[in-house]
């Protein structure tokens, strides 16, 4: 396996045999084609990063140089610990993404107004739903007022239902919620929706699946399996499980989660699936 270098992952990988990689440069704006051969057909994976004008920009926040790497290498530290996720987030490389369905876009925090201007002009994204909490976004010195005011400029729906970062726990609680605001926005079917935490590899992508596996038909591990092979990231899946338990299960006398198989809950029955439709959908505005 040979790794892609200069991307937005440290680990993004093409088999070999598969066509070269196409790099183009369009609007200060890289997309990188994967073009996958599976069982005699082709598939086209995208992960977009918009840089500016200059190329990679060194300080793309107020804070120094030196303070941001630090930052940087203390987040994938502790990503790589909670996680255990070998990707990495390199905010020195702006904004990316990656198209999942036609419909829905998983990617990091946009980092200034420019970037909603490009998720609207190019992806004709409608809603945004940030996941990141307030210090998720202090932490990374990021303006959250002034994209929140270009969001509203441009006629994007910007939505909030945070989730504490390496948190598995926090993930599963606010899940239901997260796919309510993501279910209701791709059904006014009004154009894209992007879901972003910080470096979209765990809440966003989490959200996505469990969407995925709720309300399109797929088991959890079909689901994952589908995020993952377009964008390499390592949502928590046990998270995902307990969440579907949640909303299945409200009977008195249910045992508890944490004392089932870890396959528990990994795919459920068409009754099971049709409460938990329901209920994600009872939660709409709260």
């Amino acid at each position: 396996m040979e790794a892609v270098r200069n991307s937005c992952f440290s680990s993004v990988f093409i088999a070999p045999l598969e066509s070269d990689v196409l790099l183009k440069k369009n609007k200060n704006r890289y997309a990188y084609n994967h073009i996958r051969v599976t069982n005699n057909s082709f598939k086209s994976n995208r992960i977009y990063c918009k840089l500016p004008e200059g190329g990679i920009e060194e300080n793309p926040t107020s804070m120094r140089p030196s303070n941001f790497r630090n930052k940087m290498e203390e987040y994938n530290i502790a990503m790589k610990r909670m996680m255990r996720n070998p990707y990495e987030y390199h905010h020195d490389l702006g904004m990316n993404y990656t198209l999942i369905t036609d419909n829905l876009i998983v990617g990091s925090q946009p980092q200034k107004p420019d970037d909603i201007d490009h998720l609207k002009q190019e992806e004709n994204v409608a809603y945004i739903l940030n996941l990141q909490q307030d210090k998720d976004v202090e932490y990374w010195g990021i303006d959250l007022l002034s994209i929140i005011k270009r969001c509203k400029e441009v006629g994007i729906r910007h939505m909030r239902r945070p989730a504490r970062d390496f948190d598995p726990d926090s993930l599963r609680s606010g899940l239901p919620k997260a796919v309510s605001s993501l279910e209701w926005a791709i059904s006014e079917g009004k154009g894209k929706v992007y879901v972003h935490c910080t470096a979209g590899l765990g809440r966003a992508p989490a959200v996505a699946i469990a969407y995925m596996f709720w309300f399109l038909g797929m088991n959890l591990d079909t689901a994952y399996d589908t995020l993952t092979s377009k964008r390499p990231c390592g949502p928590n899946k046990r998270a995902i499980c307990g969440a579907t338990y949640d909303l299945a299960k409200n009977d008195p006398w249910k045992e508890p989660f944490e004392s089932l198989p870890e396959y528990a809950f990994e795919d459920v029955a068409d009754w099971e699936r049709k409460l938990i439709q329901e209920r994600v959908r009872s939660l709409r505005g709260t």
